[in-house]
């Protein structure tokens, strides 16, 4: 790929600091610092994804050139920078953040004529790493690596990976923050989205009263990423918040749809266009359990558990608005959006939780079902998984739901004659549906993942791939193209005891 394939229309039309100094430091007044990546001159190539790169020009099989080029060996012609935001932090205003571990290469059109920003993730420091070295280590990448790319086959809005390379370092991680560093294998991906911008881009602006740049930042996104809006002055503003709602809610309902729980939803990982971004401490949801968090800086507070998601979207929409008031200056509209916030968030969840148990269509009775069907789930505790490809098997054959298929623990008799109860109840509502069971099925088939990445499958492939094994991370990459298909019925399984207490299971800091 020629260095002139690549576009940088951030970079023409922001201020940036064009010193090339990779220091450190608050940088007022731009949106962008240039900045070299490392380069790792020993760096493998280990896995790529040939599809996407193909859609985007590169020539397959890869060129000694563009290998060079996702292991972030370039020459100083191009045009590399990261871009300065700022965000909440749980809770918490953080000042300056920005690109700590990621550096863009540019931007490139794809065959259908789109555009995708592409960055790599762990090519050195920028002046937003925060007293850190920027580079990545294998078992972070491989997570990021593999969860994007299931999110993406599980029709979920995310950033993409394009590549994933041992960089030929060793790096020293402290996996816990409990003092216990240690080295890991270093290494570089590249990730590519349409783009990478964030609320915490725009809080920055509105921070530092930088009005007329936050002005160009909204006109400018809204020119390229929502060309449907077509007012102007304020209301433009206001049409402008009002999709980012709206996407924002789509995202989060499509998280609770296959269980997703994203760890660290700070400001600044949410994106503008409603993409799940920045895999930290992600999990998928194993046991149904509202309270259940992925993150163990997340302890005691659980402020970004499962069940608080929509929440605290909802909080960052508010902090996302306060970042877009100077363009306003009217609160009456702002709190308008974010007061429709709940009742469509409900209403999409509603609509969503009718598709995963095969409803024809969402009656009013049936607020009193999802509501036995949530007990159910608090009560047992289910795989949350497990229990609708167990649920799905009612339509074929004549048998009940087994709770030892889905439930980590025995259940009681009480619990069993509850579920009973469900089942009875739940195939009176389906017997009711206007449509066929065989419809009916369809939708329970498009919406209920036979195949989740669960985090201890993850932990086994990372400690294989750490010695040179990538069997368990191939498997792993394949299965997560047809997450909806059983085409691996050994990897649908629950939970092994040995993972219960096991870092890098169940216990996941912001450094995973």
């Amino acid at each position: 790929m020629k260095l002139n394939h690549f576009k940088y229309p951030f970079v023409e039309k922001f201020p940036g600091d064009e010193s090339w100094n990779p220091m450190q430091r608050q940088t007022p007044g731009v949106l962008y610092a240039l900045v070299h990546p490392i380069g790792f001159p020993k760096a493998d190539l280990i896995a790529s994804n040939d599809e996407l790169l193909e859609n985007l020009g590169f020539k397959l099989p890869l060129s000694k050139e563009d290998i060079g080029l996702l292991n972030s060996n370039v020459d100083e012609d191009f045009l590399t920078y990261a871009t300065a935001y700022a965000g909440h932090q749980f809770g918490n205003w953080a000042g300056q953040l920005g690109d700590g571990r990621a550096i863009y290469f540019g931007e490139l059109k794809d065959k259908d004529n789109k555009v995708w920003e592409l960055q790599w993730k762990g090519a050195g420091a920028t002046p937003y790493s925060r007293h850190a070295d920027g580079r990545a280590v294998l078992r972070s990448s491989i997570r990021e690596y593999l969860m994007s790319e299931a999110m993406f086959h599980l029709n979920i809005p995310t950033t993409r990976a394009l590549s994933l390379s041992l960089s030929g370092e060793k790096v020293m991680r402290d996996i816990l923050y409990n003092g216990n560093a240690a080295y890991e294998p270093g290494a570089v991906m590249v990730r590519a989205a349409e783009s990478f911008l964030r609320f915490g881009h725009f809080e920055l602006l509105s921070a530092r009263d930088n009005i007329e740049e936050l002005k160009n930042l909204v006109d400018w996104s809204i020119e390229r990423y929502f060309p449907e809006i077509k007012s102007e002055g304020k209301e433009k503003y206001i049409e402008f918040f009002n999709e980012v709602k709206n996407l924002s809610i789509k995202m989060i309902v499509e998280w609770y749809r296959v269980g997703f729980v994203h760890g660290v939803m700070n400001t600044d990982n949410m994106s503008i266009l409603g993409l799940s971004i920045d895999y930290g401490p992600y999990a998928m949801l194993e046991e149904y359990d509202l309270k259940f968090t992925s993150n163990t800086t997340d302890l005691p507070g659980r402020r970004y558990a499962f069940g608080q998601q929509a929440n605290f979207a909802l909080w960052n929409l508010s902090a996302f608005g306060n970042a877009l008031y100077p363009l306003i200056e009217d609160i009456e509209p702002l709190q308008e959006v974010l007061e429709s916030f709940e009742d469509q968030f409900w209403k999409a969840f509603d609509t969503m939780m009718g598709e995963k148990l095969g409803l024809d269509k969402l009656r009013e009775t049936d607020k009193v079902f999802l509501h036995s069907w949530q007990k159910l789930m608090i009560d047992l505790k289910p795989d949350y998984t497990l229990f609708f490809v167990e649920l799905m098997k009612l339509y074929n054959e004549e048998s009940e739901l087994h709770a030892k298929k889905f439930c980590y623990e025995e259940i009681s008799q009480e619990q069993q004659e509850r579920l009973e109860d469900f089942v009875e109840l739940y195939k009176m509502r389906i017997a009711s549906n206007e449509i066929s069971k065989a419809e009916s099925l369809e939708k329970m088939q498009r919406s209920n993942p036979q195949f989740i990445l669960r985090n201890y499958q993850l932990f086994e492939a990372i400690e294989a791939a750490e010695q040179g094994d990538y069997a368990m991370f191939n498997k792993l990459n394949e299965a997560l193209k047809t997450p909806y298909e059983n085409r691996f019925p050994e990897l649908q399984a629950k939970r092994p005891s040995w993972a219960d207490n096991q870092p890098g299971c169940s216990m996941l800091s912001c450094s995973s």
